[in-house]
């Protein structure tokens, strides 16, 4: 586990040879294979903490070659190692930032988890784990990367996009995309919901949900949340999937949000009392049963 100073550089090992250079560098890994389950190479996540240079304080997945070009637009350093290596699934590549505007949090920590059954104590213990399934359509675990941050964060403002072309706007905003797709495995939209962090917790959202209908609107309006515009189910025959959030309230800041794929994960965050939208993203068509959760 990474501690202390701030990330300076990330890489990934797809091979022996490749392990052996990046230690040589002075990299250190992370003790998990990011194919784990899946058989192919082993992958391993390589870090550095270099006195003196720029912070890393923004990472990000690609899973397709349309949400490479924001990224790289917006000025994202890309590795180039397929976190699948030499099995079937995703491309998945790693990207990082270093950034300054007032949303950009130095990272301090990483750590991988690779079981539902560690999520929730991460989360507790102020991690935020980032979007992507590392195996994602590979099989094998569903592995997640964490971040932990210089200063404790809170999420400021939610949006989502439902194309790409918007991308680098947000990324130059400082938003983070939360890297899974809403309508995950029903043809329609790409939709990715986003997120801002702040270290000033009077800023920061109260309360997250999701409505599948009118009747739902008309009561979380009633309760005082705001809609985002964006039909998460876009383009879908699903029912009409709306998130809302407020900052109504000072007895709760948000910390994070998660998009729950696992359904192994579903009952670990219940159980540990985690906020669990009990609101399926994929209401009413075939598609991935999806959750949301926050903390």
């Amino acid at each position: 586990m990474a501690n202390g100073q701030q990330i300076t550089k990330l890489n990934v090992s797809t091979s022996k040879d490749e392990e052996e250079i990046l230690a040589a560098q002075g990299y250190q890994f992370i003790n998990v294979n990011l194919n784990q389950g899946a058989g192919g190479s082993q992958v391993l996540l390589w870090y550095k903490k270099e006195r003196g240079n720029r912070p890393v304080t923004r990472i990000q997945f690609s899973f397709n070659d349309s949400m490479k070009s924001g990224l790289a637009d917006a000025g994202y350093e890309l590795v180039n190692r397929d976190l699948n290596a030499r099995v079937s699934g995703n491309h998945i590549f790693l990207w990082y930032f270093y950034g300054s505007t007032e949303f950009d949090i130095p990272i301090v920590n990483l750590q991988l988890t690779a079981d539902a059954k560690e999520e929730p104590a991460f989360l507790q213990d102020g991690w935020e784990r980032l979007g992507c399934d590392l195996n994602r359509n590979a099989g094998g675990n569903f592995i997640y990367l964490w971040v932990k941050r210089e200063k404790l964060s809170y999420i400021c403002e939610i949006t989502a996009s439902v194309d790409f072309d918007s991308d680098k706007h947000l990324f130059e905003l400082g938003y983070t995309r939360v890297d899974e797709d809403t309508n995950r495995g029903v043809r329609g939209n790409n939709v990715f919901l986003w997120y801002r962090c702040t270290t000033d917790k009077h800023k920061a959202l109260t309360a997250l949900n999701i409505s599948t209908s009118l009747q739902e609107e008309a009561k979380l309006q009633a309760e005082g949340f705001k809609k985002l515009s964006v039909n998460l189910n876009k383009g879908t025959s699903g029912k009409d999937v709306y998130a809302w959030h407020k900052k109504e309230g000072r007895e709760s800041q948000i910390q994070a949000m998660l998009l729950l794929i696992n359904s192994k994960a579903w009952n670990e965050y219940q159980k540990a009392g985690i906020n669990f939208v009990e609101e399926n993203l994929n209401d009413g068509n075939n598609g991935w049963k999806i959750y949301l959760a926050y903390k």
